[in-house]
């Protein structure tokens, strides 16, 4: 699973980051935040490849899951709201006349 390998790299990084910090002397809840914001640049720089693997990986899995048909809650959700939303518009349009129809 490249998603795990991903986040794994960037775990690591991050451990690295904030030992050479505590290392140094900057032992405070900032040391933390400074070594989050430098794993975050170092890994946009460093792992390029396995970030695009991961990303790849997981646009086959969605691609997947669409071919057999399996959506989410939210998905058949959201699909049912932009139905609802697109018939009341639809509706408003032929009562303004504006769709090239006249109201009946």
């Amino acid at each position: 699973m490249p998603v795990v390998l991903y986040t794994l790299y960037r775990l690591a990084l991050f451990g690295v980051f904030l030992g050479l910090l505590w290392w140094v002397g900057m032992q405070s809840w900032l040391a933390a935040v400074v070594a989050a914001l430098l794993a975050w640049l170092a890994s946009y720089a460093m792992l390029r490849r396995p970030r695009d693997a991961a990303v790849a990986w997981m646009a086959r899995r969605g691609e997947d899951r669409e071919r057999r048909g399996v959506t989410s809650r939210i998905g058949s959700g959201a699909r049912q709201d932009a139905d609802v939303e697109d018939a009341a518009d639809e509706q408003a349009r032929r009562a303004a006349g504006q769709d090239g129809t006249t109201p009946a």
